[in-house]
């Protein structure tokens, strides 16, 4: 964002990245909104897109997607079995996506789906000792493939930059779980 007396912000000043331009090209075409917000948005929305099409290597090795580790991750760090709406909950999917990636998870052989013996509507799914051992067998991989990742950044910059994103995330989850429930 460019400071009241014209002068580049410490952000346009420091950055040369795809955001900045556009930001500038905007600042162009309306000098009169203030395109701060995209310096921030636009930063997270493209820092997530790269690391999306990075595909997470070790993932790929192992034929899985992010949204399939990320479910097989949920079963192993609860300890326990979830119901398919748990488990959209935990991983921020909807309930279509989990019940698809139950499916090819189960015929991979990574978890199994039982009935309720109650209520018949409701299934129950957990981690066969293969997806247990996948996950116990990746995450260090992927955990060291993403600390390379986030190696361009010096270890006080992670930490204020993960505190930050926090910040943030605390406040737009409240925020969005207030507008769901219609407050």
């Amino acid at each position: 964002m460019t400071a009241t007396n014209g002068t580049p912000s410490r952000h346009e000043a420091s950055t040369a990245d795809t955001v900045a331009a556009v930001v500038r090209q905007w600042r162009a075409v309306h000098p009169e909104l203030d395109t701060g917000p995209m310096e921030v948005i636009g930063r997270i929305n493209r820092c997530a897109a790269l690391l999306q099409q990075a595909e997470d290597a070790p993932l790929r090795r192992a034929g899985l997607s992010r949204p399939e580790f990320d479910l097989l991750g949920a079963l192993r760090r609860t300890g326990h079995e979830l119901t398919p709406g748990e488990l959209a909950r935990e991983t921020f999917s909807s309930g279509a996506a989990v019940t698809k990636r139950i499916k090819q998870l189960t015929e991979r052989g990574l978890v199994e789906r039982r009935g309720d013996t109650r209520d018949r509507r409701v299934a129950h799914v957990r981690l066969t000792d293969a997806g247990r051992d996948l996950v116990d067998g990746i995450l260090p991989e992927q955990l060291a493939y993403e600390t390379a990742v986030l190696s361009v950044l010096a270890p006080t910059g992670r930490d204020e930059l993960a505190t930050l994103l926090a910040d943030l995330l605390t406040r737009l989850e409240g925020r969005m779980g207030a507008l769901r429930a219609g407050g």
